[in-house]
């Protein structure tokens, strides 16, 4: 069979001192994995399973470019996150910092009225990650995100409910493990607005740092 167009291809994470790109094939993502975020939020978190959502391979955002600000909200919200990367097999191969960009109007909204908040959370640049980092974060690595050089989130990783392995496990259960995966592992408390003009810096103990600067939608 002869595609009818050209296939996208896959997009490509910068890894730390190579030259060779992660290809990214799928996008998942852990719901209230911070206790105190999910007290912010007004939830409460699941010990037993992990939330799950996916994000577009596709809408990552390009290494380097800014985020646009996007349609359709008023409320913005950053949300930074370890993001884990399955390898050959569907075993962990490394890790970096992200950000799990929010339409925060738009998901409480669709919470209300008890509908699905892909829109809120799936967006072209609604997922963004740093240069990857072979092997896995210590358990004590610190996680954190300053806007405009003040720090509005800050977190050990011994904080997530559901830890590595045991994500891995639940993903395994549900889905078949496969090389390219992205895990964004949940947040921690201190999410908040950003508006254009804002510079976003992700910190993650171990990993290459992340900056991105809201854009103006208009461009």
């Amino acid at each position: 069979m002869i595609p009818l167009f050209s296939p996208r291809p896959e997009p490509l994470i910068p890894i730390h001192g190579r030259d060779e790109g992660f290809p990214v094939a799928r996008v998942f993502c852990v719901g209230r994995n911070y206790a105190a975020h999910a007290a912010e939020m007004g939830s409460s978190v699941d010990r037993d399973a992990p939330v799950w959502f996916t994000k577009t391979p596709a809408h990552l955002l390009p290494p380097g470019a800014p985020l646009p600000y996007p349609p359709g909200t008023a409320d913005l919200h950053h949300e930074v996150e370890l993001v884990l990367a399955l390898g050959p097999g569907g075993r962990l191969w490394g890790f970096a910092v992200g950000l799990d960009m929010t339409r925060r109007d738009l998901q409480t909204a669709a919470k209300a009225e008890g509908k699905p908040w892909d829109s809120a959370k799936d967006w072209e640049g609604a997922a963004i990650v740093g240069p990857l980092a072979a092997g896995r974060p210590a358990p004590d690595a610190i996680l954190s995100l300053a806007v405009n050089g003040k720090r509005r989130q800050r977190a050990p990783l011994a904080e997530m409910v559901h830890g590595i392995d045991d994500l891995l496990r639940h993903l395994a259960a549900l889905w078949t493990p496969m090389r390219g995966s992205l895990i964004f592992t949940g947040t921690p408390a201190g999410v908040g607005p950003v508006r254009p003009g804002d510079r976003l810096e992700a910190h993650l103990d171990g990993a290459p740092p992340l900056a991105v600067t809201v854009a103006d939608p208009s461009g």
